[in-house]
């Protein structure tokens, strides 16, 4: 029934060269349109592995139109597809079925194949998938209310088409946050640090081995967010944030990553601590290369009169505040956003909680972003 796993990116490009776009250059030559493989699915992110085939994985892609040709051709090409497409690309089926629990799977048919192909215009694509449209603009409450995993799937995929350019346009505009957006998220990852750092500590100190622990693991998460705003990487839900993080180039994710192991992995509580202070120190030297900010002295300290060793990451959120020059930004509340105070995977995952979120944060923070 299916050959040999192949990365899910690189199915879909043959999907779409050998299969849909030969239907689509004869039956409507000349037509303009984009395809891509783009929205939800490891194979997007590109952490796609043979267990990712037991749910809506294989040949799959968006066919977009323009508006009034979506209108005149779009039913028309979907029956096309259903008739003509071959019944498997690659050795993998290109019709899909249900299957209890596992939303649709590849599978063999004698019959009209039920494929994996959206035909869309950009404007429906976007308002499903991030709740607006970049094309009219992305102000701040959009960049804050959207939630980054939705904004990987943007940006993320491939693009195996653009005729008209609509879509690269879109995802270079999306490409990553302005700089301003961008160190005030920054400063409010510090700040998630600088609340609970000198907890891991105290918790031993307390007699609360497990309660250190899991501070400390929450902490680890934190560093691994931060690393990957550092990197300028969409950080996405849950389930990939692991992955993402051990994707990242820079020399200093490498020193983070042993440090953060150690940190979760060791039974003693000062080398829990030291290991997470090794962690931030090197998120800190790799903040200071970066120019965001003025350069802050990332070495190690004792939490006031404490025996917890610290970063005092406040120290760092102060200095990116110090540099954003837009007003409104720099009058809101230090929250962040929507990833970095919910914690939801149905709400980070699903367009329909940032309409929700957007409406919250505009009457919310209202004053400050004018």
């Amino acid at each position: 029934m299916t050959g040999p796993f192949v990365p899910g990116l690189r199915l879909c490009r043959l999907f779409y060269t050998e299969a849909v776009r030969p239907l689509l250059a004869e039956a409507y030559p000349a037509l303009p349109h984009a395809a891509a493989r783009l929205g939800s699915g490891s194979e997007v992110l590109g952490f796609d592995t043979e267990r990712s085939v037991d749910h809506d994985w294989g040949p799959r892609l968006t066919l977009f139109l323009s508006p009034d040709d979506l209108a005149r051709y779009g039913e028309g090409i979907r029956t096309l597809l259903a008739e003509r497409l071959p019944k498997q690309v690659g050795g993998w089926p290109t019709h899909f079925v249900a299957a209890a629990g596992r939303s649709r799977v590849p599978a063999l048919t004698d019959g009209p194949v039920a494929h994996l192909v959206q035909v869309t215009e950009v404007g429906a694509w976007c308002a499903a998938q991030l709740g607006f449209d970049p094309r009219s603009g992305v102000d701040t409450v959009d960049w804050l209310a959207t939630p980054a995993q939705l904004l990987a799937e943007t940006t993320g995929g491939a693009v195996f088409a653009d005729d008209l350019g609509e879509l690269t346009l879109l995802r270079e505009r999306l490409h990553w946050y302005p700089d301003d957006v961008w160190r005030y998220q920054l400063a409010c990852q510090w700040g998630r640090i600088g609340q609970e750092e000198p907890f891991v500590g105290r918790a031993a100190e307390a007699g609360s081995e497990l309660g250190s622990r899991v501070l400390a693991a929450r902490l680890v998460r934190d560093v691994m967010r931060l690393c990957l705003l550092l990197g300028r990487r969409y950080a996405p839900y849950g389930k990939w944030l692991g992955s993402a993080f051990d994707a990242l180039s820079e020399p200093a994710a490498v020193v983070v990553a042993g440090a953060l192991d150690e940190a979760l992995t060791t039974g003693d509580a000062g080398a829990r601590q030291a290991a997470l202070c090794t962690a931030y120190e090197a998120a800190g030297e790799w903040q200071n290369r970066l120019g965001l900010a003025e350069p802050v002295d990332a070495t190690r300290r004792w939490f006031h009169d404490r025996p917890y060793p610290i970063i005092d990451a406040e120290r760092f959120a102060a200095a990116l505040l110090a540099r954003v020059t837009e007003p409104g930004i720099a009058a809101l509340p230090p929250v962040g956003a929507i990833d970095q105070y919910v914690d939801s995977t149905p709400a980070l995952t699903g367009a329909a909680w940032g309409h929700q979120f957007r409406r919250t944060i505009t009457r919310t923070w209202a004053g400050p972003l004018g």
